[in-house]
């Protein structure tokens, strides 16, 4: 029974030890992105710059929808996972109509190079 326990909690654990966050391709991701948001500064969406730990719709100048302004969201890695997949899902009636990235690994290695954007 030991071996069968331990045996189940390295599978478990594989695709967290197998899978680690690049940001350097996360930057790439962030192509992706670039049609509408900046770093530094705010463009058709809001700045990105410092947006992991940030509470939704803050960014001074930026004019958010109301769903946003309501939603009580702050982009923490997991919070920011959910939206990247499927924003309307996440916070219906926001204004950003990108449908979403629909690769976890691409999920990933954007939020970590967000989080590098401090």
């Amino acid at each position: 029974m030991r071996k069968l326990v331990l045996a189940v909690a390295m599978i478990a654990a594989m695709p967290v030890a197998a899978q680690a966050a690049d940001a350097e391709a996360g930057k790439t991701v962030f192509n992706k992105c670039k049609a509408c948001h900046q770093l530094g500064k705010n463009a058709v969406g809001p700045d990105l710059k410092g947006v992991i730990g940030r509470k939704a719709g803050t960014v001074e100048g930026y004019k958010y929808s109301e769903a946003m302004l309501n939603s009580g969201l702050t982009w923490d890695a997991a919070t920011m996972k959910e939206y990247l997949a499927d924003p309307k899902k996440k916070v219906p009636g926001n204004k950003m109509v990108f449908a979403g990235i629909k690769d976890p690994t691409d999920e990933e290695n954007l939020i970590a190079y967000l989080e590098t954007q401090k």
